[in-house]
């Protein structure tokens, strides 16, 4: 495994203030079957051990605002790990299809993130954007005991392969076999269809009595919490959802008021 570390500041988004605090940010590798898959590990300043998540990227790839997401993560008191799962496999930026075998490489970075020496030993939480969600689902669907909450930003709720039909009026069936508890954060601005599967996979959690909300944001567009021309409305819906991610896995993860282990 190769190891890279430097250091970075990073300021968690509140609506009280917080102090800057350093945090370690890692790059390294690990082993999938014959693909080796670069992961970043933001890591708290601090001793720890450190609650652990787990950070699903979206298909448009990792770039300066899933580092950004990472270092808010980890100076909240989490140790993130954040596979590539495009890059190991050589698939380019913004893949219409979904390739299953990225699910395994990053079942292999929950495997890694829970033996982490810094980490809680504990069900990990789950933040993904876009077609992370989807991911964490299958994730949960599989390993539903390693995996104590998820956190989505307008997430799929559907596999990305499945036919029109199922795209339009189906949710992927992994939503009626999870008990994880799910928080689901899209803007009511955001494509009509994705707007839709949410709504839909919220109402089929909550009827099965499986831990979830639904949080929508007035004036959001698609990809609020980073787009280059924010608006002041996206802007504090960004802020909004950091908050209450945080919460949701400091609930879920049954973490204390300072978001460290019990």
């Amino acid at each position: 495994m190769k190891l890279i570390r430097w250091l970075v500041l990073a300021v968690a988004a509140s609506s009280v203030p917080l102090p800057s605090m350093a945090v370690v940010i890692e790059k390294a590798t690990i082993r999938s079957g014959d693909v080796e898959v670069p992961v970043d590990i933001a890591i708290p300043d601090g001793k720890g051990p450190f609650p652990p998540v787990l950070f699903i990227h979206a298909k448009r790839g990792i770039d300066e605002n899933e580092q950004k997401h990472i270092a808010e993560l980890a100076a909240r008191g989490f140790l993130v790990v954040m596979p590539d799962w495009q890059s190991g496999r050589m698939i380019e930026r913004w893949p219409s299809e979904h390739d299953p075998q990225t699910e395994g490489d990053v079942e292999a970075a929950l495997d890694w993130l829970l033996k982490h020496p810094r980490a809680c030993r504990m069900p990990v939480g789950i933040v993904g954007q876009s077609r992370g969600p989807y991911y964490a689902i299958r994730l949960a669907a599989k390993r539903g005991k390693d995996i104590a909450a998820i956190a989505s930003y307008y997430g799929h709720m559907q596999n990305p392969n499945a036919p029109e039909p199922d795209q339009l009026f189906r949710i992927a069936p992994e939503i009626m076999q999870i008990n994880t508890p799910m928080l689901l954060m899209i803007g009511e601005q955001d494509f009509e269809l994705r707007r839709m599967s949410n709504g839909r996979a919220f109402y089929a959690l909550w009827e099965r009595g499986v831990p979830v909300e639904l949080q929508g944001y007035p004036l959001a567009r698609r990809a609020f919490d980073f787009r280059a021309d924010q608006t002041p409305e996206e802007k504090i819906a960004a802020r909004h959802a950091r908050q209450r991610t945080q919460e949701w896995l400091q609930r879920w993860m049954k973490l204390d008021a300072q978001n460290r282990c019990r």
